[in-house]
């Protein structure tokens, strides 16, 4: 019964796994757009509509920050939206879809290795399993990737280089973001995200002016309206309702147990890449796809049985199930 708890956090993180995997498909239906195009335009429809939430509580909700807790904000809608987004984008034009989102699934690697020096994280060592699957996955994608069926392609190599740009950038904002939300139990996940969506829709105005001087010409007036819908489409799932239920997970899981989460935008990614693309996964892609699934349901069984896992040798607090309860 003292187990039941993660389950809401899991689900969570499947709803936001699956809202992320939408984003992926952002640069090919508007692929006549650069990444710096799209993020500028995302993210100012996040601002826009996150101020919009915001506006009924926003006298309460600004009570509650401080000059710490806004320079937070700054650096997480910076390595969590803007920068990840561009380097994102550039990987997908460059390098395809399928590739650029198993790069992404190293994810739940880099998060749990960090995460894991947690308080009540779960110890590194009784990951190994979930670990060594997920980096499997990886390494399958990353030799299809650079010595495939489409060797020694410069975009194809570009494109892989910033996929692991976009993959460093998410890794800090997901340490970083999970802490501010352990040091501000007073604001709710959702205000939290919207907080993020107001500063990073004023930063995403810096990027207009380069995004778009001197291109509108380029574009036809149906061009324009795809692209303003991708970008409303995308800014109110994926981040609106994506960030809200990836939060959520956040305060309700050990840390070692939410990078394990984002693995469901990779596998959620790589069906829609599949149904956009209108074929069946290859045999590397297949592999991936069970070593990731793998990965995700060892780490699962081992949060939810630790006692099975040496627990002579952990303190109580390291069960993962206190972290887990949440708020």
């Amino acid at each position: 019964m003292d187990r039941n708890p993660l389950w809401p956090g899991i689900s969570a993180g499947i709803a936001a796994g699956a809202l992320w995997g939408l984003v992926f498909l952002a640069p090919e239906l508007a692929g006549a757009f650069s990444p710096l195009q799209l993020a500028a335009g995302r993210y100012l429809a996040f601002g826009v509509i996150a101020a919009v939430l915001l506006v009924p509580r926003w006298s309460r909700v600004r009570a509650s920050m401080g000059p710490r807790e806004w320079r937070a904000l700054v650096g997480l809608s910076l390595t969590g939206n803007i920068v990840y987004y561009v380097l994102l984008a550039s990987a997908v034009q460059l390098g395809g879809i399928a590739m650029t989102s198993l790069v992404i699934g190293f994810l739940p690697v880099a998060v749990t290795v960090l995460g894991s020096r947690g308080a009540g994280a779960m110890p590194l060592r009784r990951l190994a399993w979930p670990l060594v699957l997920g980096i499997a996955g990886i390494v399958c994608v990353g030799w299809e990737t650079l010595a495939g069926a489409a060797p020694a392609k410069p975009a194809s190599a570009l494109g892989f280089l910033c996929a692991l740009g976009a993959l460093a950038s998410w890794t800090s904002y997901a340490i970083v973001n999970n802490r501010w939300l352990s040091r501000l139990p007073h604001v709710s996940e959702h205000d939290w995200n919207l907080l993020i969506g107001v500063v990073t829709g004023a930063l995403s105005l810096l990027l207009v002016v380069p995004a778009f001087l001197g291109r509108q010409a380029s574009h036809a007036a149906p061009a324009w309206g795809l692209f303003v819908a991708v970008c409303c489409g995308i800014a109110l799932l994926s981040s609106v309702l994506g960030n809200a239920f990836w939060n959520r997970a956040s305060r309700r899981l050990p840390l070692t147990l939410v990078g394990s989460m984002i693995l469901f935008e990779t596998l959620f990614a790589l069906l829609y890449a599949f149904a956009w693309e209108r074929r069946g996964p290859t045999g590397y892609e297949s592999v991936a796809m069970l070593l990731i699934s793998g990965a995700v349901l060892a780490s699962v069984w081992v949060h939810r049985h630790p006692a099975q896992h040496a627990t002579q040798a952990l303190h109580p607090q390291a069960d993962g199930h206190g972290p887990a309860a949440g708020p």
